[in-house]
């Protein structure tokens, strides 16, 4: 049985692409070498990972096209995998609808429990001035798919994720929800100065926590940082049985 995740949110620049990575290390990590695909017509974050051998799904013959008939190509993919498969599936902002429309309209995860995989969705809530609309992205997720695992992460990198002084397991979509959801996975508060000037770098040379541990470009302290943020990721996947 494969196990599929498919990181999906409607508001881009919210770290989707780096939710993806972490996933594929992770697996990687495990000696599972995961079957990674990129669906973003426009920014193909994910793809520009040489470590992961990220297959690229065109779904339009331009970059602001989207044929909702491509992701047959995608579902197939999915569907044919080894039954000890993981695959990791990064979807753009851009593509959050069409995907969605999709996937309700062909009952996809029912279709893939049925072929004996699991589906797993994933989808980033931050905070700062993304948080509205992070939240609301995660409530047209758990709305369309009552049947599939999803898992939250928590980025706090734009500011904390609050309203009015309430956390997010205040939140009432949590309270209502808090059941249907398989996981909660908090990304590390980081100084942007320091480390989250460290993971910017790193996410734009496209390189995985080892990758740029051992790059020499690097400074120091900062392979010092990016060990620190590495170690407190994978223990925060691991906690949440990923």
């Amino acid at each position: 049985m494969a196990l599929v995740n498919m990181t999906l949110q409607g508001k881009g620049g919210v770290g989707k692409s780096y939710v993806a990575a972490n996933l594929a290390q992770f697996y990687l990590r495990q000696g599972r070498a995961p079957l990674c695909v990129d669906t973003d017509p426009v920014n193909k974050t994910f793809a520009g990972y040489k470590a992961f051998g990220v297959e690229s799904l065109r779904l339009g013959e331009t970059a602001d096209e989207v044929n909702p008939r491509n992701f047959d190509a995608l579902i197939e993919l999915i569907a044919t995998a080894p039954e000890d498969a993981v695959v990791v599936v990064d979807n753009g902002a851009s593509t959050f609808l069409p995907l969605v429309a999709y996937m309700v309209e062909n009952d996809v995860p029912a279709f893939l429990k049925a072929e004996g995989h699991t589906i797993r969705l994933h989808s980033v809530v931050t905070g700062g001035q993304a948080l509205e609309d992070t939240v609301l992205g995660l409530e047209h997720i758990l709305s369309y798919f009552p049947d599939a695992e999803i898992v939250v992460w928590l980025n706090e990198f734009f500011g904390r994720i609050e309203k009015g002084g309430k956390t997010f397991e205040k939140f009432q979509l949590y309270k209502e929800c808090a059941d249907r959801l398989t996981a909660l996975v908090r990304l590390p508060q980081l100084r942007k100065e320091t480390f989250g000037a460290d993971i910017e770098a790193m996410l734009k040379s496209r390189l995985t926590y080892d990758e740029a541990v051992s790059n020499p470009d690097f400074g120091l302290m900062a392979r010092q940082r990016l060990k620190s943020v590495s170690r407190a990721v994978f223990s925060e996947m691991e906690r949440a049985l990923l």
